[in-house]
């Protein structure tokens, strides 16, 4: 790719070449030169590149030199269009061009009567390219007096207002007339200039007569054009257009249009280029608007909005047009008011998806709000005849039921987010409960399990007991069995000793405490029973939640426990209850250490120790675990000691239990796996190698899986006992 696309720059560079001798040594050939220089202008068309090296070489300068000098008009035209096209494709060539000395030379073109007027428009084509987007030609323009040649034009190539376009002569005079409109547009605009808009403005007269005498597509637009860059942003401008009656003439060119846009599409179509222009008029002098007044613009252009033809720009230039004109002007805020332009804006700003046009109708809305406050206090402030007081009054009624129906639809509209809102409250509400409750339980358990394990060490009776109660408690939860009848203190007493047997006596010691949670766990419950209502079947207590009777072995009452661990575990029990009961009642309490504000974490024997011995500020009951939990360990360390114990970690213990044993706990055997010749080579030459480095061996070299060092090292000396094996 790299060397076609090298191939193609360097021949054209050698045809640029090629065709600039051509123009030099054809001088007395017009007909050849002109062809050289259509080529020239399509090599450099297709190639922008091709206009920096035409540069380059001389070649600008020289067809500059020769649309100067040549004697033949055909080529001076072919000159000018191709210093045109290179200028217009290349800023580069722009610059080099934009001198004084090329536009006193287009001015003689222009001035001169012996050039015709295909030499003209060239000439006016290259000014065009020129001062287009380049402020330093503006200037020149200026200086150099270009800018009261192409007036001049403006004024004198036009003669007639009756334009017969079919006549050859008639189409080529307006040609010109238009290429100069083009200039002068790009002259005053683009950058914007206020000393040529200052020039430019004596030709409004002109433009006025114009107008008013032939409304025809192809002068109304190129007059519209430029009326509205040279008016734009500057009020000295504005105010003379209006003094010379500029604005009276564009309100009766647009009423004219308006009335002809239901006959057909393109005068609607212009009639949309005539209201750009009064707004460019009065855009920045509000108080412009009452001229407008006289021809009631606001009802011809509210009228012109609903034509179907039209599309969102150009509805969006009429209701800008609509929002200046009732912007400073009562007269004409009344108008709009009086020809329901009020509900076509809010129509706009409803069925509109553009966010400009949204802007445009809220701000023609705002202009009218204080005209629709003083309409509607009262109606003797203006001499509106019968007539028009009875179709002020039907308009206010309008408005009033509309703004009703759009209190009612914004109503409705709240209710019904505000429901969706909460019922999606309330969806995730009971998800959460639902998940806060089985995480809490099963937190329970895994407490009560390590802790009774890691530390009575019980029987397995007691311990399955104690997890079947608790599952068992679990799942009258979460089916939601539990009513109202059957949750009193008596029950709650029952539930407690047969969740843990262990420490009834103790729980029975503690009745008041045990009342308390009771009445937490029913509102837990009741809450439960309201949201799984519908599936739920309520039952009498005895027939419900009715717990088996502990069982006795040997007829032996248990006794008090005074032991320390089982207290701690007793409380644990207990405040992880008031955790569960206090977090679905939604009760917020003041508590005063890090373990009472940990409500709705996972908790268990390990994160909960941690986190009661990092907090510096223990509540009464937390202090009571925390040194019952130290005076166990304490003990058990000591215990240990003495005994000469090895205590394994719960990994250690869960790595042992899987080891593979006999049924009566013998461990199992290896299984023996006899050395392959490959590996008794192996085994000889990594000796040979490494010496007696059995490790290094093992791992250089693939041997069986299951293989130790110490096992090579026992098959090496196995086979050099015997004679025949000494070697491999």
């Amino acid at each position: 790719m790299e060397n076609e696309d090298t191939k193609k720059i360097q021949e054209m560079k050698t045809d640029l070449n090629l065709l600039l001798e051509c123009l030099k040594y054809q001088m007395d050939n017009p007909f050849s030169q002109k062809e050289a220089l259509v080529t020239i202008h399509s090599i450099c068309q297709q190639n922008s590149d091709a206009g920096v090296y035409f540069r380059e070489i001389g070649g600008l300068v020289f067809v500059k030199n020769l649309a100067k000098s040549s004697e033949h008009s055909m080529v001076k035209e072919a000159a000018l269009y191709t210093l045109g096209t290179v200028a217009e494709k290349n800023v580069y060539c722009q610059q080099t061009l934009c001198t004084s000395e090329l536009f006193e030379d287009l001015i003689w073109f222009l001035s001169n009567d012996d050039s015709n007027t295909n030499l003209k428009r060239m000439s006016v084509y290259v000014i065009l390219v020129l001062v287009s987007n380049n402020r330093t030609g503006q200037t020149l323009v200026r200086e150099t007096g270009c800018i009261k040649i192409l007036s001049e034009l403006f004024r004198a190539v036009l003669s007639k207002y009756e334009l017969n376009l079919s006549d050859k002569n008639v189409f080529q005079s307006y040609q010109l007339w238009s290429s100069v409109c083009s200039t002068l547009c790009v002259c005053v605009n683009n950058p914007q200039n206020d000393e040529n808009q200052m020039l430019c403005c004596s030709l409004f007269p002109h433009a006025n007569d114009w107008l008013i005498n032939c409304m025809i597509p192809e002068i109304i637009r190129p007059i519209c054009s430029f009326i509205g860059l040279t008016l734009a942003n500057n009020t000295h401008v504005q105010k003379y257009f209006i003094s010379v009656g500029g604005l009276d003439v564009l309100s009766q060119v647009l009423v004219q249009l308006e009335s002809d846009s239901h006959k057909t599409l393109s005068s609607a179509k212009l009639a949309v280029v005539v209201t750009k222009t009064v707004d460019a008029c009065i855009a920045d002098n509000p108080t412009f608007g009452e001229v407008l007044s006289k021809y009631h613009i606001v009802s011809k252009l509210l009228a012109l909005l609903l034509h179907e033809s039209l599309d969102s720009g150009e509805k969006f230039s009429i209701i800008l047009t609509l929002g200046h004109c009732t912007e400073a002007c009562e007269e004409n805020q009344y108008d709009l008011f009086k020809n329901n332009g009020l509900p076509l804006m809010i129509q706009a700003l409803t069925e509109s998806q553009n966010e400009e046009l949204n802007k445009a109708a809220t701000f023609v809305l705002y202009n009218c709000k204080k005209i629709t406050e003083k309409l509607s206090l009262s109606l003797r402030e203006y001499p509106f005849d019968e007539n028009e007081a009875e179709q002020l009054k039907d308009i206010n009624m309008k408005e009033k039921n509309i703004e009703e129906y759009w209190k009612k639809a914004k109503e409705i509209l709240h209710r019904i987010e505000q429901l969706e809102r909460e019922g999606n409250e309330e969806k995730i509400q009971r998800e959460n409960y639902k998940d806060n409750v089985s995480s809490m339980n099963i937190n329970i358990q895994n407490t009560l399990k390590h802790l009774h394990t890691d530390g009575i060490g019980g029987g397995p009776k007691v311990e399955d007991k104690d997890k079947s109660q608790s599952r068992k408690l679990h799942t009258y939860k979460s089916h939601g069995f539990m009513s109202k009848a059957c949750i009193n203190d008596d029950q709650m007493k029952t539930l407690l000793k047969s969740a843990n047997p262990v420490n009834a006596c103790y729980r029975e010691s503690g009745q008041n405490k045990t009342s308390c949670i009771a009445n937490s766990s029913c509102n837990q419950n009741l809450h439960e029973e309201t949201f799984e209502k519908k599936d739920s079947v309520t039952q009498s207590s005895d027939h419900v939640f009715k717990h088996p009777d502990p069982i006795v072995k040997n007829g032996k009452q248990h006794l008090p426990v005074t032991d320390p661990f089982t207290l701690c575990s007793d409380i644990i029990n207990k405040e992880v209850i008031n955790f569960l009961s206090a977090d679905n009642c939604s009760k917020m309490f003041k508590y005063r250490c890090s373990g009472c504000i940990a409500v709705g974490k996972s908790l268990n024997s390990r994160n909960f120790s941690k986190l009661l011995h990092s907090c510096p500020y223990q509540c009464d009951r937390h202090k009571v675990i925390v040194e019952a939990e130290d005076r166990y360990k304490s003990e058990l360390r000591k215990s240990l000691i003495c005994n000469k114990k090895i205590l394994l970690t719960p990994r250690r213990r869960q790595r042992l239990s899987n080891e593979p044993t006999t049924s009566g706990g013998i461990k199992k055997r290896k299984i023996r796996k006899n050395f392959t010749e490959e590996e008794v080579n192996y085994l000889f030459s990594g000796v040979k190698k490494m010496g007696n480095h059995w490790n290094l061996i093992l791992w250089s070299f693939p041997f069986q899986q299951g293989r130790k060092s110490v096992d090579l090292a026992q098959k090496y000396h196995k086979l050099i006992k015997r004679p025949k094996c000494a070697g491999p």
